[in-house]
């Protein structure tokens, strides 16, 4: 798989924008799998499965919003699991 060299537009710009980290959405990927109480080997599974779909999106833009990588994250999450998702998709709503 080519590296990916797209940046992140963080918070409409209003953050520094950041190059994409795959270990970063792994983790916050896990993390919102672990908060509905997957066993922490699925959480990894389902985590890097849900990198590559992100990946393979982001492989043809220089440039993304953290929202719209946000929404594909959570779009693929959800084909695996639909709890994990809805707390990954609402996490800023509710902070």
């Amino acid at each position: 798989m080519a590296s990916v060299l797209s940046d992140v537009i963080k918070r409409e710009g209003q953050r520094p924008t950041e190059s994409f980290s795959q270990s970063k959405l792994e983790a916050s990927l896990v993390a919102a799998c672990l908060s509905v109480r997957s066993p922490i080997g699925q959480a990894e599974s389902i985590a890097k499965n849900v990198c590559k779909k992100v990946i393979e999106w982001l492989e043809s833009k220089p440039e993304v919003t953290s929202r719209d990588l946000r929404l594909v994250a959570g779009r693929h999450l959800e084909a695996h699991h639909p709890d994990a998702a809805y707390l990954y998709q609402q996490h800023r709503v509710t902070l």
